[in-house]
């Protein structure tokens, strides 16, 4: 049985479909133009931010699976619908990349289907992608040879995961808020820590594993804040944005690392939950599609040479094919694997 202040009306009518569509669009589009180097696309880069979109999902995660969690019968049933939601086309995209590129692959087949090929398959299965990030021959010529960049984000999505029973767990021996704050606090000490070193060492290799799981945990946890103090912040919401705005503002000019990732929950929270906008699941969920499609759409464009001298012809190009996979990736793949009692399904039936 749900608690009486999780099932507010706000959790049942929300933006949370549009937050991600747009979350994964900024993704998609800040890549079109560091993939390509087109300069005419810069704009891109200078208006939005993919670092701040994918710090934005993570507060989305953690708000969304700690009610998943807590909504779920068992443990068992939490379990399926997670990977019923994420790996099906997670597994999909891998496998169709593993050997549909081997037509773009300037080795032989008898050289792309090694080793390497192998290692990539296993390692981006088990979302060990930065073990084998690219395929023999492909994308070679290309800024970047990985062939699925954004896939990062998921082994840092399924740790996350894992770790919400081992929390829950935690919040009902201690209290919620103190085991709340206390790894929000580590998490946000472990990321200025390597960031601090990177600085010193001038290695890139620091800033790299500061943006890893531990280091986006503050996120993630100050999603699950909101959650679990919801009527809070539907109390005091003038209070917590005002104060969430001055700290946002703060932070471009003097880094506040202890509160930023609370402040953006803030706002990702007031965005998804207040001034419903209707019902962008109505056709589909397509945001995980925009998300790990994308990549490798745009990394096809670059190696072939289409449109440098239109970068207008290239963005949309971009923008029409990761729909078109999105939407194909919903209906043949992602929606079949879900339980009939999702709330992605429930969305497509309802006007």
């Amino acid at each position: 049985m749900v608690p009486a202040q999780y099932d507010s009306l706000r959790l049942r009518r929300n933006n949370f479909d549009l937050l991600r569509l747009l979350l994964a669009g900024t993704v998609c589009l800040v890549h079109s133009y560091d993939l390509s180097g087109i300069q005419q696309l810069a704009w891109l880069a200078r208006l939005l931010s993919p670092a701040v979109a994918v710090k934005a999902f993570f507060v989305v995660s953690g708000f969304l699976i700690f009610m998943s969690f807590e909504r779920s019968s068992s443990l068992a049933a939490y379990a399926a619908k997670r990977v019923r939601r994420i790996y099906p086309a997670y597994f999909t995209v891998v496998v169709l990349c593993a050997f549909g590129l081997a037509a773009v692959s300037t080795k032989s087949l008898a050289d792309y289907f090694s080793m390497a090929f192998g290692r990539y398959l296993v390692a981006n299965l088990v979302f060990l992608n930065f073990l084998q990030p690219s395929l023999p021959g492909v994308f070679e010529t290309n800024a970047l040879s990985a062939v699925n960049g954004a896939l990062w984000t998921l082994k840092i999505e399924v740790m996350f995961y894992l770790a919400v029973p081992l929390f829950v767990l935690l919040f009902r021996r201690f209290s919620r808020l103190p085991v709340l704050l206390v790894v929000y606090c580590l998490s946000v000490a472990y990321a200025v820590l390597l960031t601090a070193v990177a600085r010193r060492t001038g290695s890139a290799l620091y800033l790299e594993l500061a943006r890893q799981l531990p280091g986006q945990l503050s996120y993630f946890m100050a999603g699950a804040f909101f959650y679990y103090f919801l009527p809070l912040f539907e109390r005091r919401t003038a209070s917590f944005v005002m104060a969430a705005a001055l700290i946002l503002v703060v932070d471009t000019i003097y880094p506040l690392p202890f509160l930023e990732p609370m402040a953006l929950a803030a706002v990702v929270v007031l965005f998804a939950l207040f001034f419903y906008v209707g019902n962008f699941a109505k056709y589909g969920d397509f945001s995980y599609g925009v998300y790990i499609i994308h990549f490798p759409v745009i990394q096809l464009l670059v190696q072939a040479g289409y449109c440098r001298e239109s970068p207008g012809l290239f963005l949309t190009t971009v923008i029409l094919l990761t729909v078109l996979g999105a939407v194909a990736m919903w209906h043949l793949v992602e929606k079949r694997f879900l339980f009939r009692n999702s709330h992605y399904l429930a969305g497509t039936s309802s006007s």
